[in-house]
């Protein structure tokens, strides 16, 4: 079966061709002391020009000079003028092809080159299958491969065997990776497995498609429909640690690629590939719903505490309305007994015909309970909301175990108690409940009269757990957002080996107090130093004004006088169509190529359709209402494309890309060497369905809301 093209004859031209560019002729031909020794032995200049350059050949780009090739200008002229000899006698030696052979023939024994054989083959296709694992596209490992066959002096042979390798190595990477998957499944799982692209019961989708379409909006009910799929998939029995054997860019793509796919496309898959996407699904999928229903129960909680301080605040108003109503009636009260007792009148009659008896000692009633010592918190209101919280707290303590260090120790022995209570039905705390997690501001609303409120306890012990697990003090196993912080360090293990094999390659104190000493240090030298330069009032663009620092703002750098030009620049501009645009700006730089199948990982051949979606996203249209607006492409067409090839790191490819394309114009050298950028954040308040999805920040208030840091190169 005759196999696809790994790259066209233009790019094989470019990885094989010699070096053209000054840079690159000074890197690969720049000869040695050997070198001169080894080509003064040829008689004529022609002969030792073409003998320097048939050695140039074999170094870069590692093959043999072809009997009909030129090669560039300048690259005969360094190897002439290192020689001293006239580039133009290089004429003369390309006519003689019995001398360039013998000259090879020499060179690869003298500098121990050898021959692309049927051993070399099978040596580099052990070499290249693990690397097949972590990266897939075939122009890469084709370059990894050339230059490791150029570093062991291999002489390079013709593409086609070239890319034959990289096939079977992809080939037998996919393999590696399925049979690492499914080694050791049992029959039970595989059947389990299989029923996941079985319709629901009484449903038009399948399980699969159920489990991926979990909602997102945090809410106690769908905190309990995340954690109902989370149950199925840790039904099935796939242990997380299979993930664990192989790379996780490997298992990270077949994960994609299942849960992209419709059923009926993964049931035609072959047996071993089949099981293997389903395996990274389902490990996958738990991990997900694992982070979604932790997620859901953090906003929640914080939505519920951002109502409860509304409410309080709301009650705090209207108690202040109600007490200045009291306060009038009372005060029109007391200056009527001031003025019957300055006429020797009857105070209580006086108080009687103003304001009235009743009213009178309604409103001291009510002044009373006023003056009473209150608890207005908001905590009150927050457990007010204890049945919101008994909705999902059973079921989410019960599927999750939470873990943590000795700082949180009474935290989770807190959890365990709740937990069992909950297990069992048990109404009160046991006798010696764990306390030592509760926090002064919270004690007067779980201890009452010398007992515990069960309601604050348990609010307060799940509020404590929600910020436990936004610090990283509290983790949950086959988590991704909230896992152990340990997991983003080095291994132990690894760390050990490291130092015993030397230095680490960072330039830090391993004795932790030495190092926290030399930066406490060094930070108390440098706030030294600016305290100084305030007290002086020398501080850069800032200055101190009653002891509020001012930063000075930062003034437009663009005169008035400029404006009309610019304006006279934007009106000479030609109007065009942004799709003609994106496909010129795509034939100038290639960025289309960037965005690759997510399985076979070949570039697009419909550009316009990639165009179109691409366009899709960016004027925020979507799919059905760019479908609706054009006429060449379809909604199924932009959806199949959006699926397959428009991924988060395509997008960043892409950008790569532009941004190389900027930096070659003569004009972006105006603002720099594109080695900064202008970086900057912006802040959206967040309302109605957002609202509970929404970050607290700590700039712009309790108001929720999202910050998007974004910056321009």
């Amino acid at each position: 079966m005759a196999r696809s093209r790994l790259l066209t004859d233009e790019q094989w031209g470019l990885l094989l061709a010699p070096p053209s560019e000054e840079r690159a002729i000074v890197r690969h031909c720049t000869l040695s002391l050997e070198d001169f020794d080894l080509i003064l032995q040829k008689r004529t200049a022609a002969r030792r020009l073409g003998f320097a350059v048939v050695l140039c050949y074999l170094r870069f780009p590692g093959r043999a000079l072809d009997p009909h090739e030129a090669p560039p200008a300048e690259l005969v002229s360094f190897i002439a003028k290192q020689l001293h000899i006239d580039p133009a006698e290089f004429a003369a030696y390309r006519d003689r092809d019995p001398t360039r052979r013998a000259h090879l023939a020499q060179l690869t024994g003298h500098f121990g080159y050898r021959t692309f054989d049927r051993p070399t083959f099978s040596h580099y296709l052990a070499w290249l299958t693990p690397i097949a694992q972590n990266i897939r596209k075939p122009e890469r490992l084709i370059e990894m491969l050339l230059d490791e066959l150029r570093r062991q002096r291999i002489l390079l042979p013709i593409p086609r065997t070239l890319e034959l390798l990289v096939h079977q190595a992809l080939n037998r990477a996919e393999l590696v990776v399925y049979r690492a998957l499914t080694d050791g499944l049992s029959q039970q799982q595989r059947d389990v497995l299989d029923s996941l692209l079985d319709r629901r019961e009484g449903t038009s989708t399948t399980l699969m498609a159920w489990l991926r379409g979990a909602p997102q909006s945090p809410a106690a009910r769908n905190i309990i429909a995340v954690i109902d799929r989370l149950q199925i998939v840790r039904d099935i029995g796939i242990a997380a640690d299979r993930q664990k054997a192989v790379p996780a860019v490997a298992f990270e793509r077949l994960a994609a690629e299942c849960l992209r796919m419709t059923a009926q496309h993964v049931r035609d898959l072959r047996t071993p590939r089949r099981y293997a996407v389903l395996v990274a699904a389902a490990i996958s999928l738990e991990t997900a719903l694992t982070d979604a229903a932790l997620f859901m129960f953090d906003k929640l909680i914080g939505s519920l505490a951002r109502r409860a301080e509304r409410q309080t605040a709301e009650k705090n108003l209207q108690s202040l309305r109600d007490a200045q109503g009291y306060l009038r009636t009372l005060t029109t009260a007391c200056r009527a007994v001031i003025q019957a007792r300055e006429h020797a009148a009857d105070p209580l009659e006086a108080v009687d015909v103003t304001v009235g008896w009743d009213r009178f000692v309604q409103c001291v009633a009510e002044a009373e309970g006023l003056a009473r010592p209150e608890k207005m918190d908001s905590r009150v209101q927050l457990v007010a909301k204890y049945h919101t919280v008994r909705t999902f707290a059973p079921a989410l303590l019960e599927i999750f175990d939470f873990r943590g260090g000795p700082s949180v120790a009474s935290l989770m022995s807190a959890i365990d108690v709740i937990r069992e209570m909950y297990r069992t039905g048990k109404r009160s705390l046991p006798a010696k409940a764990p306390t030592g997690f509760i926090r002064r501001a919270w004690r007067p609303f779980v201890f009452e009269a010398g007992e515990i409120n069960r309601r604050a306890y348990e609010v307060c012990a799940l509020s404590e757990l929600r910020d436990r697990l936004r610090a990283g003090d509290v983790w949950v196993e086959q988590s991704r957002q909230y896992q152990d912080f340990d997991n983003y360090l080095i291994p132990k293990e690894t760390f050990e080996i490291l130092r015993a094999e030397g230095p680490l390659p960072v330039d830090v104190d391993l004795d932790a107090e030495r190092y926290l000493d030399a930066r406490r240090s060094a930070l108390n030298s440098e706030m030294d130093v600016v305290a100084a330069l305030a007290e002086t009032n020398q501080l850069p663009d800032a200055h101190l004004l009653d002891g509020d620092l001012k930063i000075t703002p930062l003034k437009a750098m663009t005169p008035d006088e400029v404006e009309p030009l610019r304006n006279a620049a934007y009106d000479l501009m030609p109007r065009v169509k942004i799709t003609d645009l994106l496909l010129e700006v795509d034939q100038w730089t290639g960025f289309s190529d960037c965005f690759v199948h997510q399985r076979s990982g070949r570039p697009v051949t419909e550009k316009a359709t990639l165009l179109t979606a691409i366009l899709a996203d960016g004027i925020n249209l979507g799919l059905t209402g760019m479908a609706e607006a054009t006429r060449g492409a379809t909604l199924r067409q932009l959806a199949w494309m959006h699926d397959w090839h428009i991924r988060e790191e395509t997008y960043a490819d892409a950008l790569v890309k532009l941004i190389e394309a900027h930096r070659a114009m003569p004009l972006a050298r105006v603002w720099g060497t594109g080695t900064t950028s202008s970086s900057d954040g912006q802040y959206f308040q967040a309302g109605g369905r957002g609202e509970a999805l929404g970050d607290i920040n700590a700039r712009h208030g309790n108001e929720p809301g999202v910050a998007f840091y974004t910056h321009i190169s």
